[in-house]
């Protein structure tokens, strides 16, 4: 499925979010970097999971001084990061690999994120027991994802936009009508903001919090592994 919406995935989600994605990756970047040491260059080691076509990892490339790594499992997803990432000039390696069984030894990285690839798992439990393993004691994971709307009107309005407007727009944008209709029914199963942040404290993170994006619409979790 992904691999059939590669070479649109990019517009799509520009177009469909009216470019408030790029906004929360950007502010993704911004509040891990806040949270890591400083080091010099290239010491700082992070890993964006599920990372797509590249759009989290070359933001935290281009928002610090981190080494930046980024897996995924769709390999034409990959090909089209690489290329952007030539294009910017930002030497991030992209890694074909699965994120229920990362290809990394423990406590590999000093941070790692994940954008809206952790509903698409088939265990989310197992998918924040990996995060946890390739961190270092005291390491930071960012968990940037669809979540439920905190005002009523809102998450109205959201629900038949997500339901309605976007799987008919993504699907004659993309040619793929099944991908755009995934979408409101992963995002509709997946767990709200406080449900989420349990799950990450029974998987062994601790100092959890979670922060409201466009009044819910989206959340980013922060946790950390402990020392």
């Amino acid at each position: 499925m992904f691999a059939n919406i590669a070479t649109r995935y990019d517009l799509l989600n520009h177009l469909l979010s009216g470019n408030v994605d790029k906004r929360w990756r950007r502010l993704v970047a911004k509040t891990l970097y806040a949270t890591l040491p400083t080091l010099p260059h290239g010491e700082v080691r992070i890993l964006d999971v599920a990372c797509g076509t590249g759009d989290l990892s070359l933001t935290l490339c281009e928002g610090g001084e981190a080494r930046i790594f980024g897996v995924d499992f769709c390999r034409p997803m990959l090909e089209i990061a690489a290329s952007k990432a030539a294009t910017r000039g930002s030497r991030v390696p992209f890694i074909e690999g699965d994120a229920l069984e990362l290809p990394f030894v423990d406590g590999s990285f000093d941070a790692a994120t994940i954008a809206f690839g952790l509903r698409n798992l088939t265990s989310v439990e197992t998918g924040f027991k990996e995060l946890l393993r390739v961190l270092k004691p005291g390491g930071r994971v960012a968990v940037l994802e669809f979540s439920k709307p905190t005002i009523p009107v809102l998450r109205s309005l959201f629900r038949i936009y997500f339901t309605r407007v976007l799987p008919f727009f993504g699907g004659l944008i993309s040619g793929s009508k099944s991908a755009y209709q995934y979408l409101p029914d992963s995002v509709s199963r997946f767990p709200d903001q406080r449900e989420l942040a349990a799950i990450m404290k029974q998987a062994g993170f601790e100092a959890i919090t979670f922060q409201n994006l466009s009044g819910g619409i989206a959340a980013l979790h922060l946790g950390t592994r402990p020392q």
